[in-house]
């Protein structure tokens, strides 16, 4: 059995996914010192359903492809806010109407932006 992939690899590789569909507004927060569920939290925009679910099916297939264990998906029926719980790493994609309800950058507002894996 291989080595569980850390958190800052499975990041880069999510926002790579996420930059291959043409998510917009990317933004990476590190959380590690506010939950203990995740260390990392990945927030994107789509501009439709489709893109949504598209950003979030890529997110998933590069995760799984990279030996990353998809612990669960919700959101993908609807597409308007799809989450991908990869656990150490949770992606949130959302429409922009949506994100901005939600405004999950200021409900974590204490998380720092995370730095990207070079």
């Amino acid at each position: 059995m291989s080595e569980p992939l850390e958190t800052r690899e499975l990041t880069r590789i999510a926002v790579a996914a996420l930059e291959d569909v043409k998510g917009k507004d990317i933004t990476t927060l590190d959380v590690a010192h506010l939950s203990s569920l995740f260390e990392t939290m990945v927030i994107a925009s789509g501009d439709s359903n489709r893109q949504v679910r598209a950003l979030a099916d890529n997110v998933q297939k590069k995760l799984k492809e990279a030996g990353a264990e998809i612990i669960g998906i919700e959101g993908e029926q609807v597409g308007e806010w799809v989450l991908v719980d990869a656990g150490g790493l949770v992606v949130h994609v959302m429409h922009p109407a949506v994100r901005a309800h939600y405004n999950l950058e200021e409900l974590w507002g204490a998380a720092r932006k995370a730095r990207q894996a070079a």
